[in-house]
């Protein structure tokens, strides 16, 4: 066994006790169903996430992580021969099996401030996705589509939130004239929007929507020895931000669902994606959020990408999601209060039964470290419940000092790409523009169809042009994917 690897499949632990210890595995073919991580605090669930981060990336597959604490970051360094870990290796015949070693990381981060800023463009998120995010209703989804379209016909980039702004303001000051163009625009709905806009600024959107905006194939890098490249984003700040923490994993799943091909039943999933905290993104999140979410989860594995979610009680997840997590790791939980005695039940009967075991009594009893895990196996059936000492990390356990992880920043392959903010002309400056009379620069894109985005230079520029500028809508998919390819090739032929 390579770096917890066998046939195919990642070893995650193994059942302890007289005799030989009985391993579980995760078979990399059902790895696109998506997974379950839960538990209560303290349990091991960040230490579990790691070891399976580190497996997949072994395997080859990238992987994109929310580190909601700062502690995952030990992922990119080398562990330390801590004698817990060892006799945790012996005990689940691990052994020589178990190496000391970092994985490849780049770090990313929503305010670029400890990672490479990750951004995405308002026309990319699009009418529809931004209405769900910002939870408007029927007439000021209507509105905001007359707002992109207007944008459309008249070449106006929307790239950020100031471009936003600047657009509703031109539609407050004609709405006369585009009501009987478009169809009623009403200066309430405007303002509404305006006011749902504050709320989501508040939480640090501005900084989420601007350029360059964040290609997908970064996500997806192997490195030269075929180890899956492991993206973390910095997390820390979420928690307390949670409309941009679901607007960042809406945008991310629709963006992978619309760019990337069918794959069908492939030997391993392209990518898996990691979100800590998961009850973050729907504890006040709207109905329509959730559908949304639902909808791209349930459909998004054809696409070869798995998603895991991370948190303390399986029913912090909506029913709908939880559905869809064919995979799950579940740690100790607590009943101390009725609803906790309530939650304990439901959680263990999720499960498919092991009579050999009391899943709802031994939930209680879990050590640290210690889990009942349930996997897909043969024919894509859920295998029976067990119990399971997880395997330790490879990987430091706990966070990276700032210096180490500035030293890895500055080595990132995507070191300078999107590290520093480009602010062209846009519909808040063709808008101001007008007026005050005065036309863009002479070196300045005018919005007009076809115009190229100064964003990379050579390759990234003709890819725009080709394919459709930014601010013209939401590019199709076969737009999106000769975007991707062209912006990779822009960057090998940069780092060359």
């Amino acid at each position: 066994m390579t770096g917890g690897l066998q046939d195919g499949r990642i070893f995650l632990g193994a059942e302890t006790g007289a005799g030989q210890p009985e391993p579980a595995f995760l078979d990399l073919r059902f790895a696109n169903r998506h997974g379950l991580v839960a538990g209560a605090t303290g349990t091991g669930k960040t230490v579990t996430l790691q070891a399976l981060a580190e497996g997949f990336s072994r395997a080859g597959v990238a992987v994109l992580a929310t580190d909601i604490k700062g502690d995952l970051s030990g992922i990119a360094a080398a562990g330390t021969d801590k004698p817990v870990f060892r006799a945790r290796a012996e005990e689940i015949g691990l052994g020589a099996g178990w190496q000391l070693r970092a994985s490849p990381t780049i770090f990313l981060d929503l305010f670029g401030a400890v990672g490479h800023p990750v951004r995405t463009t308002v026309s990319e998120m699009g009418p529809l996705l931004l209405s769900q995010l910002l939870s408007l209703n029927d007439v000021q989804s209507g509105v905001l589509s007359v707002l992109f379209k207007v944008a459309d016909d008249e070449g106006l980039l929307v790239l950020d939130l100031k471009d936003l702004r600047a657009l509703l303001a031109h539609l407050a000051e004609n709405a006369s004239d585009i009501s009987a163009r478009y169809g009623q625009v009403s200066k309430s709905s405007i303002g509404a929007i305006q006011r749902a806009l504050l709320a989501f600024e508040a939480e640090g959107g501005d900084r989420f929507f601007g350029e360059p905006a964040l290609a997908v194939s970064d996500l997806l890098r192997t490195t030269l020895d075929g180890q899956g490249v492991v993206s973390l984003i910095d997390a820390t700040r979420l928690m307390t931000t949670p409309r941009l923490y679901a607007a960042f994993l809406l945008w991310l799943l629709s963006e992978l669902f619309e760019t990337l091909p069918e794959v069908g039943d492939a030997d391993r999933p392209k990518l898996v994606l990691f979100f800590d905290e998961a009850h973050l993104l729907f504890d006040t999140a709207p109905p329509v959020l959730i559908e949304r979410i639902e909808q791209v989860v349930r459909l998004i594995r054809s696409k070869g990408v798995g998603v895991y979610f991370v948190t303390q009680n399986p029913l912090d997840l909506p029913d709908s999601v939880l559905g869809q997590l064919g995979n799950r790791v579940q740690h100790a939980l607590r009943a101390f209060t009725p609803r906790d005695q309530r939650a304990v039940k439901a959680a263990a009967d999720t499960f498919r039964p092991n009579p050999a075991l009391d899943t709802a009594r031994v939930l209680t009893e879990l050590g640290v470290g210690e889990a009942l895990v349930s996997t897909l196996e043969g024919r894509g059936t859920p295998s029976m419940v067990r119990r399971i000492a997880i395997r330790p990390p490879e990987g430091r356990v706990g966070p990276l000092t700032p210096e180490e992880r500035q030293v890895l920043i500055a080595r990132s392959p995507l070191a300078g790409r999107y590290d520093t903010p480009v602010d062209r002309d846009s519909a808040y400056e063709l808008l101001a523009g007008r007026a005050t009379g005065k036309a863009p620069g002479p070196d300045a894109p005018t919005g007009a169809p076809g115009t190229p985005a100064p964003q990379q230079g050579g390759l990234g520029d003709l890819a725009d042009g080709l394919f459709g500028t930014r601010g013209r809508g939401r590019l199709t998919t076969g737009q999106r994917v000769a975007r991707e390819v062209t912006r990779t090739m822009a960057s090998e032929i940069a780092g060359a």
